[in-house]
């Protein structure tokens, strides 16, 4: 019997330590993470669409042109038409601008309604609640500057988007030109028993994010092309400006409906002045983000990208929390790809499981 007991304190040790080891070993992962992210980001994102480009290249190189001008010409193409958005856009920013006065003071009207509302509440509070006991009143001199650290904060932004814009036509064209090189690359880094089962794992990770790219790509433009058409016939200003962000938006889940209110409620202000305008549009826009949610996303995406609510929601809340907008971004894709690993590997097939029940 003591034996028996000193075995299982030995296992149940054994067992702690390789509970603790996995703990500090994601407390490792998750900090390398937040301290590469610029990193990492732009990596995750040149990945993806290099998934979302590849067919074009192939195409291209079933007409007999060599993949590595394939893949150049692709990448100018895109580049081109994605610099053309966005001078397009840049323009209707300029025009927006320029206008600003207009959209200030509906918007100050607006939170100085707010802010009244709040000063009578606090004022009804102060009424029923005993007066405090005085006390010494203490100075606080801070050192810190509002304008300096908003400029810090908007410059570590920019420096973050530049980096990745410079570096992501360069990785998505390497990607491109040398993916048969990479792929027998990367299938060299298994032993030779396993390299099967990698192949089988990265054609279907290949699958699952080409799948839900092309299937998002649809769904956002569908959207973009529908709030477009709404916006248009209503008559708000910059009806394509506004129709882009607020679709857009409308492709995040669960909280994509409050998001894409916001463009039209900030560019409605200036032309309507009832409440009525705006519950139609905030009406129309989760119409939108209803058919998109519950149609077009399970036809178009969710027959290859089969994650539960719960999973779904907890990669949105780690990844958001983690890379800010561009982890929720990236949080489908992502999840998408740990379930297909998770599938392949037998120790990890229940992780799989429940990332889909």
């Amino acid at each position: 019997m003591c034996y028996g007991l000193a075995v299982l304190a030995t296992e149940t040790r054994v067992v702690t330590r390789s509970v603790s080891a996995r703990i500090i070993a994601a407390g490792i992962v998750i900090a390398f993470c937040y301290w590469a992210s610029t990193v990492l980001v732009t990596i995750l994102a040149a990945v993806l669409l290099a998934y979302f480009l590849d067919p074009l290249v192939s195409g291209l190189e079933r007409l007999r042109i060599p993949r590595a001008l394939g893949a150049l010409l692709i990448v100018l193409l895109t580049g081109a038409l994605l610099a053309g958005l966005g001078w397009s856009l840049i323009a209707r920013f300029d025009q927006f601008g320029r206008d600003w006065p207009q959209y200030r003071e509906p918007l100050r009207a607006a939170v100085g309604a707010v802010e009244s509302r709040l000063n009578a509440f606090e004022m009804h509070i102060s009424e029923i609640t005993p007066p405090a006991p005085h006390t010494g009143r203490v100075l606080t001199i801070s050192d810190s500057s509002p304008l300096r650290d908003a400029l810090l904060g908007r410059l570590s932004s920019l420096y973050s988007f530049l980096f990745a814009i410079t570096f992501i036509p360069f990785l998505v064209f390497f990607m491109l030109a040398a993916k048969r090189q990479v792929w027998h690359a990367t299938m060299e880094l298994f032993p030779i028993e396993k390299r099967t089962q990698a192949k089988d794992t990265l054609a279907d990770v290949t699958h699952v994010l080409r799948s839900y790219l092309a299937g998002s790509a649809l769904v956002a433009l569908l959207l973009v092309l529908a709030s477009w058409g709404f916006f248009y016939v209503i008559g708000i200003d910059f009806p394509f400006l506004v129709a882009l962000i607020s679709g857009l938006c409308n492709m995040v889940p669960y909280i994509g409906a409050v998001m894409s209110w916001m463009p039209p409620l900030l560019i409605g202000l200036k032309q309507f002045h009832s409440v009525g305008p705006f519950v139609g549009i905030f009406a129309m826009l989760t119409f939108f983000h209803i058919i998109a949610a519950n149609l077009l996303v399970p036809a178009l995406v969710g027959w290859r990208v089969r994650l539960n609510a719960l999973a779904l929601t907890v990669s949105l809340l780690f990844w958001g929390w983690l890379w800010g907008a561009m982890g929720l971004m990236l949080a489908i894709p992502i999840t998408a790809v740990i379930k297909v690993i998770c599938d392949h590997v037998e120790s990890w097939q229940p992780v799989g499981r429940w990332l889909s029940a």
